[in-house]
């Protein structure tokens, strides 16, 4: 499948779209108010230690304290095999049955302590970033683990051969006692693309490491590339052929780029200076904003319905519009396989993390249902973030995680709707009229005696006076009271005041 890169640059927004058959398939975003801090190393302090939580919070100078969980503090967990951005893991290490034992957070931390800490995922909705010190520095070929004494291998290189003829490549130049992953696109390489990468990152953690002691606390160490550079060195590989950037600045950069840590490798670099913007030029904008929404139409006429809460993601798969052509269990198996590929890729677009729960339209045939299991897994395969799918189950439902590092697209453009509060509804006209009925019953008992003023919504007030007016009349009859009803424009659909006068 050909591949492409369109870059998006502004002085204040940079946009980052993988496109895939010419539809986006990954969209990465930075804003220079909202510069992403995944890979950056910090000097930190904890300020916390919670043994319940077998955690510690450690002040790295963010907003929100980094969350530091006992599996990722460096000093009792040296042997542990480490995996970066789901795609490089040493598949020896994921068929281990015995985890280690953790010893109690108390007895590695104490609060004041500093330590040198790296952000592992972005600070996602309430929570602060998630934070280890396990030191990893990705390059093009290889990620350098300076504290861990491993070599692994990415699960995505299958022949063994290969496998073994990287792994001895390293480990004959490897500094004693230090860590590298080989990286999916290392498969191939020789031994001086490895070297080079491998000199590089030593080098690059000789220069950090220098200084320590005398750096205060909290601290940035280390602030990893910008989201054009680290796209470029984590996902270009052969299978690009094009790259499409907009801004002259950021073409002569990625030119530097390629030529510095990639020089042997042709692609088309291409600067677009039309007078459409580059996104539109592509199509891309209809694509974005169609990630944005709840129900996603199918070819065939049937719709997925995405809903994302703080917890976890719920995928629904109807059939809507379609109905088949011979019977009703082919038009379900039929609707599900189109679902399934539609749904991972919206899961990469959206770039959704965590739990998901996929409902299926239910299948009765035990056959059916591995096949859109398969299909699902398959479909997923392409996916660099780590996913985990259990089986299907008699009612539909599929469980999977997906490994989330930053926010999705829905959180990094949207904000929850000032008007509904984020509910995603408001209550009804008559469910507030009735409200206000209950409410002047209440309040005419205690108010002095006068016209009593009623200021509502617009649409609220139009149906007190016309439909519902008779409500109105009946607590005027009972009371003997005249209650006035104004209309306020600025007022929320569900708000209301009752006054004198």
């Amino acid at each position: 499948m050909t591949k492409e890169l369109v870059i998006n640059t502004t002085s204040h927004e940079t946009r980052v779209a993988l496109l895939e058959g010419g539809h986006i398939a990954e969209l990465y975003i930075e804003r220079e108010r909202e510069m992403g801090i995944v890979g950056n190393i910090y000097k930190g302090r904890v300020i916390r230690v919670l043994p319940g939580m077998q955690a510690a919070f450690v002040d790295i100078g963010l907003e929100k304290a980094g969350f530091l969980y006992v599996a990722d503090v460096l000093d009792e967990m040296e042997e542990v095999a480490r995996s970066i951005d789901g795609d490089e893991e040493s598949p020896e290490q994921q068929g281990e049955s015995e985890l280690p034992v953790l010893p109690p957070i108390e007895d590695l931390l104490s609060e004041g302590q500093e330590l040198l800490v790296q952000v592992s995922k972005e600070p996602i909705g309430t929570k602060g970033a998630r934070i280890t010190s396990h030191i990893s520095l990705p390059g093009r070929h290889l990620v350098y683990m300076p504290t861990v004494d491993h070599i692994g291998i990415s699960r995505r290189i299958d022949c063994e051969e290969e496998r073994e003829r990287l792994r001895e490549i390293v480990e004959s130049i490897r500094p004693a006692g230090t860590g590298f992953i080989v990286r999916t696109v290392s498969e191939g390489k020789s031994e001086e693309d490895l070297s080079s990468d491998m000199n590089f990152l030593v080098g690059l953690w000789e220069n950090l490491s220098r200084d320590l002691d005398q750096q205060e606390v909290p601290s940035l160490i280390h602030s990893d590339l910008d989201v054009t550079s680290k796209v470029l060195r984590d996902i270009l590989t052969e299978e690009v052929k094009r790259i499409v950037v907009d801004s002259r600045e950021e073409y002569d950069k990625i030119v530097r780029f390629i030529r510095t840590f990639m020089p042997r490798l042709n692609y088309s670099i291409e600067f677009y200076d039309g007078s459409e913007p580059i996104f539109d030029s592509f199509g891309l904008e209809v694509e974005i904003s169609r990630a944005l929404g709840r129900k996603v139409w199918l070819k065939s006429g049937g719709s997925i319905i995405i809903e994302q809460t703080e917890a976890l993601t719920a995928v629904d798969v109807n059939t809507g519009r379609y109905v088949g052509k011979h019977n009703l269990e082919d038009t379900i198996l039929k609707t599900n396989l189109e679902a399934v590929r539609e749904i991972a890729f919206q899961l990469r677009l959206r770039n959704i993390g965590g739990l998901i729960i996929i409902d299926f339209i239910d299948m009765e045939k035990e056959a059916h249902r591995e096949k859109v299991h398969s299909a699902l897994e398959e479909a997923l395969r392409s996916d660099k973030n780590k996913t985990n799918i259990l089986k299907i189950s008699e009612l539909g439902l599929v469980e999977m995680t997906r490994k989330r590092v930053r926010e999705s697209i829905g959180r990094t453009l949207c904000e929850p709707c000032p008007y509904c509060e984020g509910k995603g509804y408001v209550k009804g006209s008559l469910t507030v009229i009735y409200e206000i009925l209950r409410e002047l019953q209440r309040e005419l008992a205690d108010m002095p005696a006068g016209r009593i003023t009623l200021l509502t919504h617009p649409d609220v007030a139009g149906l007190l006076v016309d439909e519902e007016r008779a409500g109105i009349d009946e607590m005027e009859r009972r009371h003997g009271r005249h209650i006035a009803i104004n209309s306020r424009p600025g007022f929320h659909l569900e708000q209301f005041e009752i006054a004198l006068g």
